[in-house]
Order: C-alpha cells, then sequence, then structure tokens
C-alpha cells in the first residue's frame, strides 16, 4: 500500500479555527477507510469478539506499515511522520468508524503523548514505526487533572501493585506505568518480554467488546525510570489531555456508523408498503442525529486543532468537546438500534458493538459530568468544583 501523504508540521495560528478537511486529510481518510472496509467489515468484526484474541495483530501491520498511521504526530527524526494531532484524530475517526480492534488510542495516543511528553527517545521510535505497542497502564476512567494514580509502588527499580482496567494492556509489548517510591513521583517502563511471570495481565469483563481491558497486576517487575518528579506528572497529564481531546474523534467516527447505517437501512425496510424512512416522524428523528453528529464533528475538530495548536483554550475546547461528546455518541447508537427494530436488537447484528463502544467511550477519561466541572472551573463559575472520588 501507499505511504502517507507528506504532511507540513507548520500550523499558522488564528484565532478562527477552520473545521473543514484538508485535502491531505482526505487522502489519509481514503487510504485508512480503504483498509478498514477490506480487513474490518461488520461480519468479521462480529467474528472476531467472539474468540479469545480480540486484537487484530495483522491490521495493526497494515495500519503500521502499509499507511504508516502509528506515529503520525511523532517528529520524523523520531520516527514519525511529522504530522500533528489533528491527523491522528481524522485516523481515530475513521477506525471508531469502523470499531476496529486495534490499540491505536492506547499506543498511539496515550502512550506516544507520554512518551513525548517525558523526551523519551529509546522506546518512542519503535512505538512510532508500529513495531511495538505500548500501553499506558492507568485506569481508563481517570481523567485529566486526577494526578498521578498512586497504586503502584516503586523501590530500588522494581514495581508492586494493581492497576484495574488498562485499555490495550494485553496487546502491549511495553508498559509506561505511574508510580510513587522514596524519591517520588514516576513514571516506568516495563519490558513485558523481560518482565515473565512479575507481570500478570488479567482480562476483565468489559462492555466494549472490541477494546478488551486488563488489570495489570505487577509483583515486583524490573522498570526502567522514563521521567521522574514533576517531569513524571506532566507527562502523565499530558497523555491524559490528548486522549481526551482525541477521543471524541473516535466517538464522532462512531456516531456517523450509527447514522449512515440507520439511514441506509430505513429506506430499505418496509412497512405498509412504504420505506419506513418516509415516513415523518422517522424523517424527524433522523434529522436530530444528523444535528447531533454535525455538532460532535465541530467540536471534536475544534478540540483537536486546539492540541495541534497548543492553544491557551485547549482544556477549555477539551471540556466542552468530551461534555457533550460522550452523550451524542451514546443517544445517536442508541436510537440507532431503536431505528432498526427487531434485528437491531439480535446479536447477529453489528450495532450492538457501536452502542457498548459509544458507552464505554461516554466513561472514558472522565465522564460528561467530570468534564463540565472542570469547565465550569475553568469559567470560574461560582460552585464549580473538580474532586478526586
Amino acid at each position: 500500500m501507499e505511504g502517507p501523504a507528506q504532511v507540513s508540521t507548520a500550523r499558522e495560528v488564528s484565532p478562527t479555527v477552520n473545521l473543514l478537511y484538508s485535502e491531505v486529510e482526505e487522502d489519509l481518510r481514503t487510504q485508512v477507510r480503504a483498509l478498514l472496509a477490506d480487513r474490518c467489515p461488520p461480519e468479521a468484526l462480529l467474528a472476531r469478539v467472539e474468540t479469545d484474541s480480540v486484537h487484530d495483530p495483522a491490521l495493526w501491520r497494515l495500519l503500521a506499515d502499509g499507511i504508516g498511521v502509528a506515529g503520525l504526530s511523532v517528529p520524523e527524526e523520531l520516527g514519525g511522520a511529522g504530522a500533528t494531532w489533528s491527523e491522528t484524530a481524522l485516523v481515530l475517526e475513521e477506525l471508531g468508524r469502523a470499531a476496529a480492534p486495534v490499540p491505536y488510542l492506547g499506543s498511539s495516543v496515550l502512550a506516544t503523548a507520554a512518551l513525548l511528553a517525558a523526551g523519551d527517545t529509546r522506546i518512542l521510535p519503535a512505538v512510532a514505526s508500529g513495531q511495538r505497542i505500548a500501553a499506558l497502564a492507568v485506569p481508563f476512567a481517570i481523567w485529566p487533572g486526577y494526578g498521578l494514580p498512586g497504586s503502584v509502588r516503586e523501590t530500588g527499580g522494581r514495581l508492586d501493585g494493581t492497576v484495574p482496567g488498562v485499555a490495550d494492556a494485553l496487546a502491549a509489548d511495553v508498559l509506561l506505568v505511574p508510580a510513587t517510591g522514596p524519591d517520588g513521583p514516576g513514571l516506568y517502563a516495563v519490558e513485558l518480554s523481560c518482565a515473565g511471570r512479575a507481570v500478570d495481565r488479567r482480562s476483565v469483563t468489559s462492555l466494549d467488546l472490541t477494546r478488551p481491558l486488563a488489570d495489570v497486576v505487577l509483583m515486583s517487575a524490573p522498570a526502567t525510570a522514563v521521567a521522574v518528579g514533576a517531569d513524571a506528572e506532566r507527562a502523565v497529564e499530558q497523555a491524559l489531555v490528548t486522549g481526551a481531546a482525541l477521543l471524541p474523534s473516535e466517538q464522532l467516527g462512531v456516531a456517523q456508523w450509527c447514522l449512515d447505517t440507520t439511514v441506509a437501512y430505513v429506506k430499505e425496510r418496509h412497512q405498509f408498503g412504504r420505506p419506513i424512512g418516509s415516513f415523518q416522524a422517522v424523517k424527524h428523528r433522523l434529522a436530530d442525529l444528523w444535528v447531533l453528529v454535525a455538532q460532535a464533528r465541530a467540536v471534536a475538530r475544534n478540540a483537536a486543532a486546539a492540541l495541534s495548536a497548543d492553544s491557551v483554550t485547549m482544556r477549555t475546547e477539551v471540556a466542552v468537546a468530551q461534555a457533550f461528546s460522550s452523550e451524542a455518541v451514546v443517544e445517536v447508537a442508541e436510537e440507532a438500534l431503536q431505528l432498526h427494530g427487531g434485528i437491531g436488537f439480535t446479536w447477529e447484528h453489528p450495532v450492538h458493538l457501536y452502542l457498548k463502544r459509544a458507552k464505554s467511550t461516554a466513561l472514558a477519561l472522565g465522564t460528561a459530568d467530570r468534564h463540565r466541572a472542570a469547565l465550569g472551573s475553568l469559567a470560574d463559575l461560582p460552585g464549580a468544583v473538580t474532586t478526586r472520588p
């Protein structure tokens, strides 16, 4: 397959954000969508979630080697494409549209952002090329501003503790584990090929069948420091902010698939001698969904652009996008299932996979309420608070 189109890293900062897709982005979308249509159609996805290995390593290799999207936002000197987070957001949108079972969010977004913030040059090139898969060992539900999770302790270069609900940990080659020790906080790399029985990744039941979660148990696991002290805290926070900024793009892809599939279905399904899409009540419901998807596209694109430009209002844009998209994607997916009627409730139709992806992403990296509270604090609204549980 052809390599990625050349993407300019120079972005002119403007008070007005262009939310339209560029020609380069459209070319990238075409490549990714064609690959996913060929290698990850709904019937193949339904079959894969019934197996013990949901992660699709062959698809991941094609995305990483064939198109080169694993390190889009990584500088070229570190093995990446030298693009921006906006291009990564576009890939996430297409992966959400296919509900693709690949560790892109965990490795190419969360872990990559942490490594970039930490200034790592040892692990990042292999992760950027897709040769290795990294996972940030934090609960998938924590949010920006949470701080460094304190469930893992470091002593003499060894880690002990348990991290629940880690996304993409089962597919990872290396774990990036936040931990606290005698010298304070740190971010540590655990090479799973060397850790042996010192690391136990226990698969847990997850609502989203296409993105398995795992509890990571560390038992005196050998680790190498990636960042320490304030640098480690900053790296973890930057990873969470980046994930929260780009997750709405994945949610957008989920919502768009639900809308497109439902529109196609109501044109074909007949009742009383007419397509059900011709009924006024169905038309109104679909029109409302179209508006929701259009609004979700605007806030997702805006958050990705703010992240790419490192805008001074970036935290606000991220909070707005998360608060809106997390609820919008669930509403669109629920309506899609309802409008599919009886077949929508069956295990054989893929709409349930998208509803579960929508529900799970609504809880990931902070709920809508968490981000509304953060937005209130950013806007200095009276009574706005953000607290840890």
